[in-house]
Protein backbone atom coordinates (compact mmCIF):
# COMPACT_ATOMS: atom_id res chain seq x y z
CA UNK A 1 0.00 0.00 0.00
CA UNK A 2 1.34 3.65 -0.23
CA UNK A 3 0.40 6.72 1.27
CA UNK A 4 -1.01 9.22 -0.89
CA UNK A 5 -2.33 11.80 2.08
CA UNK A 6 -2.74 12.35 5.52
CA UNK A 7 -4.64 9.55 6.70
CA UNK A 8 -5.29 7.90 3.14
CA UNK A 9 -3.16 5.18 1.75
CA UNK A 10 -3.77 3.37 -2.04
CA UNK A 11 -3.65 -0.33 -2.85
CA UNK A 12 -1.71 -1.93 -5.65
CA UNK A 13 -3.48 -1.43 -9.09
CA UNK A 14 -5.67 -4.17 -10.64
CA UNK A 15 -6.88 -4.82 -14.49
CA UNK A 16 -10.07 -6.25 -14.77
CA UNK A 17 -10.19 -4.85 -18.61
CA UNK A 18 -7.93 -3.55 -21.21
CA UNK A 19 -6.68 -0.10 -20.15
CA UNK A 20 -9.14 -0.08 -17.68
CA UNK A 21 -7.50 0.27 -13.69
CA UNK A 22 -9.27 -0.24 -10.45
CA UNK A 23 -7.18 0.34 -6.80
CA UNK A 24 -9.43 0.88 -2.86
CA UNK A 25 -8.59 3.08 -0.80
CA UNK A 26 -7.73 2.47 3.18
CA UNK A 27 -8.91 5.82 5.39
CA UNK A 28 -7.06 5.15 8.41
CA UNK A 29 -9.09 6.68 11.82
CA UNK A 30 -8.73 6.72 15.56
CA UNK A 31 -12.15 5.25 15.82
CA UNK A 32 -11.30 2.32 13.01
CA UNK A 33 -10.05 2.45 9.41
CA UNK A 34 -12.77 2.77 6.55
CA UNK A 35 -12.00 0.46 2.69
CA UNK A 36 -13.61 2.24 0.29
CA UNK A 37 -13.74 -0.19 -2.66
CA UNK A 38 -12.18 -3.63 -2.73
CA UNK A 39 -9.20 -4.95 -3.98
CA UNK A 40 -8.20 -8.75 -4.51
CA UNK A 41 -4.81 -9.10 -4.17
CA UNK A 42 -4.81 -10.52 -0.54
CA UNK A 43 -0.84 -9.57 0.16
CA UNK A 44 -2.35 -5.89 0.63
CA UNK A 45 -4.00 -7.03 3.62
CA UNK A 46 -1.12 -7.61 5.49
CA UNK A 47 -0.22 -3.59 5.31
CA UNK A 48 -3.78 -3.17 6.56
CA UNK A 49 -3.34 -5.07 9.51
CA UNK A 50 -0.36 -2.98 10.26
CA UNK A 51 -2.13 0.21 9.78
CA UNK A 52 -4.84 -1.07 12.24
CA UNK A 53 -7.01 -3.54 10.11
CA UNK A 54 -10.77 -2.74 8.48
CA UNK A 55 -13.36 -1.82 10.98
CA UNK A 56 -15.65 -0.95 7.63
CA UNK A 57 -15.76 -1.61 3.95
CA UNK A 58 -18.34 0.68 1.86
CA UNK A 59 -18.79 -0.61 -1.89
CA UNK A 60 -20.05 1.61 -4.56
CA UNK A 61 -21.30 -0.94 -6.33
CA UNK A 62 -21.33 -4.60 -7.44
CA UNK A 63 -18.57 -5.01 -9.73
CA UNK A 64 -16.56 -4.56 -6.67
CA UNK A 65 -18.01 -7.93 -5.25
CA UNK A 66 -15.55 -10.92 -4.80
CA UNK A 67 -14.55 -13.51 -2.69
CA UNK A 68 -12.25 -10.92 -0.80
CA UNK A 69 -15.28 -9.49 1.04
CA UNK A 70 -15.21 -12.89 3.25
CA UNK A 71 -11.16 -12.68 3.84
CA UNK A 72 -11.41 -9.30 4.89
CA UNK A 73 -14.78 -9.99 7.37
CA UNK A 74 -12.99 -13.55 8.89
CA UNK A 75 -9.73 -11.73 9.16
CA UNK A 76 -10.67 -7.86 10.71
CA UNK A 77 -14.13 -8.94 12.08
CA UNK A 78 -15.18 -5.89 8.66
CA UNK A 79 -18.34 -4.43 8.54
CA UNK A 80 -19.38 -4.57 4.78
CA UNK A 81 -21.96 -1.47 3.46
CA UNK A 82 -23.59 -1.96 0.30
CA UNK A 83 -26.86 -0.47 -1.36
CA UNK A 84 -30.03 -3.35 -0.84
CA UNK A 85 -30.35 -3.60 -4.57
CA UNK A 86 -27.39 -5.51 -4.76
CA UNK A 87 -26.67 -7.03 -1.52
CA UNK A 88 -28.27 -10.03 -2.64
CA UNK A 89 -25.43 -10.60 -5.30
CA UNK A 90 -22.63 -10.84 -2.14
CA UNK A 91 -22.65 -14.68 -1.45
CA UNK A 92 -19.31 -15.59 0.03
CA UNK A 93 -20.24 -13.02 3.05
CA UNK A 94 -22.98 -10.95 4.50
CA UNK A 95 -23.85 -7.57 3.91
CA UNK A 96 -23.71 -5.84 7.68
CA UNK A 97 -25.47 -2.60 6.23
CA UNK A 98 -27.50 -3.22 3.09
CA UNK A 99 -28.91 0.79 3.39
CA UNK A 100 -31.22 2.20 1.02
CA UNK A 101 -30.82 6.10 1.62
CA UNK A 102 -28.58 9.07 1.55
CA UNK A 103 -27.45 9.55 5.16
CA UNK A 104 -24.57 10.65 7.50
CA UNK A 105 -22.59 6.91 8.53
CA UNK A 106 -20.92 8.72 11.11
CA UNK A 107 -19.60 12.61 11.50
CA UNK A 108 -17.29 12.85 8.20
CA UNK A 109 -18.85 10.28 6.34
CA UNK A 110 -21.64 11.09 4.19
CA UNK A 111 -23.32 7.98 1.85
CA UNK A 112 -24.97 8.95 -1.13
CA UNK A 113 -26.92 6.70 -3.47
CA UNK A 114 -26.38 7.13 -6.90
CA UNK A 115 -28.02 4.61 -9.27
CA UNK A 116 -27.50 4.85 -13.01
CA UNK A 117 -24.29 3.33 -13.61
CA UNK A 118 -25.58 0.11 -11.52
CA UNK A 119 -28.92 0.03 -9.55
CA UNK A 120 -26.79 0.29 -6.48
CA UNK A 121 -24.77 2.61 -7.44
CA UNK A 122 -23.13 4.71 -4.61
CA UNK A 123 -21.58 7.81 -3.82
CA UNK A 124 -19.52 8.66 -0.45
CA UNK A 125 -18.25 12.23 0.71
CA UNK A 126 -15.80 11.79 3.42
CA UNK A 127 -13.93 14.27 5.44
CA UNK A 128 -10.43 13.31 5.73
CA UNK A 129 -7.51 15.48 7.22
CA UNK A 130 -9.67 18.77 6.36
CA UNK A 131 -10.29 17.61 2.65
CA UNK A 132 -13.72 16.72 1.03
CA UNK A 133 -12.91 13.53 -0.66
CA UNK A 134 -15.85 12.49 -3.00
CA UNK A 135 -15.59 8.36 -3.69
CA UNK A 136 -17.44 8.49 -6.75
CA UNK A 137 -17.37 4.79 -7.88
CA UNK A 138 -18.16 3.84 -11.40
CA UNK A 139 -20.57 7.21 -11.95
CA UNK A 140 -17.90 9.97 -13.37
CA UNK A 141 -14.76 9.26 -14.29
CA UNK A 142 -11.75 11.68 -15.58
CA UNK A 143 -10.25 10.63 -18.92
CA UNK A 144 -7.15 10.75 -19.86
CA UNK A 145 -7.96 14.04 -22.20
CA UNK A 146 -9.17 15.60 -19.00
CA UNK A 147 -12.62 15.37 -19.47
CA UNK A 148 -15.06 14.05 -17.16
CA UNK A 149 -17.22 11.33 -18.26
CA UNK A 150 -20.69 9.68 -16.98
CA UNK A 151 -20.25 5.87 -15.73
CA UNK A 152 -23.15 4.43 -18.65
CA UNK A 153 -22.42 1.19 -20.51
CA UNK A 154 -24.84 1.15 -23.44
CA UNK A 155 -27.73 -2.11 -22.02
CA UNK A 156 -26.23 -2.07 -18.54
CA UNK A 157 -26.95 1.59 -17.37
CA UNK A 158 -29.71 3.39 -16.80
CA UNK A 159 -29.47 6.79 -18.71
CA UNK A 160 -32.45 8.75 -17.39
CA UNK A 161 -31.29 7.69 -13.55
CA UNK A 162 -27.83 8.02 -14.25
CA UNK A 163 -28.70 11.69 -15.31
CA UNK A 164 -30.60 12.43 -12.00
CA UNK A 165 -27.78 11.38 -10.12
CA UNK A 166 -25.43 13.58 -11.60
CA UNK A 167 -27.75 16.30 -11.06
CA UNK A 168 -27.19 15.41 -7.09
CA UNK A 169 -23.58 15.20 -7.38
CA UNK A 170 -23.53 18.86 -8.63
CA UNK A 171 -24.73 20.34 -5.56
CA UNK A 172 -21.63 18.68 -3.76
CA UNK A 173 -18.78 20.59 -3.01
CA UNK A 174 -15.44 18.33 -2.69
CA UNK A 175 -11.82 19.09 -2.71
CA UNK A 176 -10.85 16.01 -4.09
CA UNK A 177 -12.23 13.12 -6.41
CA UNK A 178 -11.71 9.55 -6.35
CA UNK A 179 -13.23 7.26 -8.57
CA UNK A 180 -12.76 2.82 -8.37
CA UNK A 181 -11.90 2.56 -11.79
CA UNK A 182 -9.94 4.89 -14.50
CA UNK A 183 -8.22 5.49 -17.34
CA UNK A 184 -4.63 7.07 -17.33
CA UNK A 185 -1.99 7.40 -14.40
CA UNK A 186 -4.87 7.85 -11.33
CA UNK A 187 -7.81 7.72 -10.12
CA UNK A 188 -7.65 10.99 -7.62
CA UNK A 189 -7.93 14.05 -8.99
CA UNK A 190 -7.86 17.54 -6.94
CA UNK A 191 -10.13 20.26 -8.33
CA UNK A 192 -8.43 22.90 -9.59
CA UNK A 193 -10.38 26.38 -10.86
CA UNK A 194 -13.45 24.91 -12.52
CA UNK A 195 -16.15 24.66 -10.40
CA UNK A 196 -17.19 20.74 -10.00
CA UNK A 197 -20.38 21.58 -10.79
CA UNK A 198 -19.08 22.45 -14.34
CA UNK A 199 -17.25 19.15 -14.77
CA UNK A 200 -20.43 17.51 -14.06
CA UNK A 201 -22.17 19.10 -16.20
CA UNK A 202 -19.59 18.21 -18.92
CA UNK A 203 -20.50 14.67 -18.09
CA UNK A 204 -23.85 15.43 -18.12
CA UNK A 205 -23.50 16.76 -21.37
CA UNK A 206 -21.70 14.06 -22.60
CA UNK A 207 -23.93 11.41 -22.08
CA UNK A 208 -26.54 13.23 -23.49
CA UNK A 209 -25.05 13.72 -26.56
CA UNK A 210 -24.43 9.89 -26.67
CA UNK A 211 -20.34 10.18 -26.25
CA UNK A 212 -18.74 7.51 -24.95
CA UNK A 213 -15.69 7.08 -22.92
CA UNK A 214 -14.69 3.82 -24.58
Amino acid sequence: MERIATDLWVTETQNPAPGLTTRAYLWTRPEGNVLFYNTSIESEFDRMAELGGVADQYLSHQDEITSTLATLKERFGTRLHLHESEADLVTATTVDDPFTTRHTAFEGLEVIPTPGHTVGSTNYLATIAGKRYLFTGDTIIRGEDGRWWAGYLEGFSDKDTLVASLDVLAELTPDVVVSSAFLGESGVTELGERPWAELVGEAREGLLAGRSLV
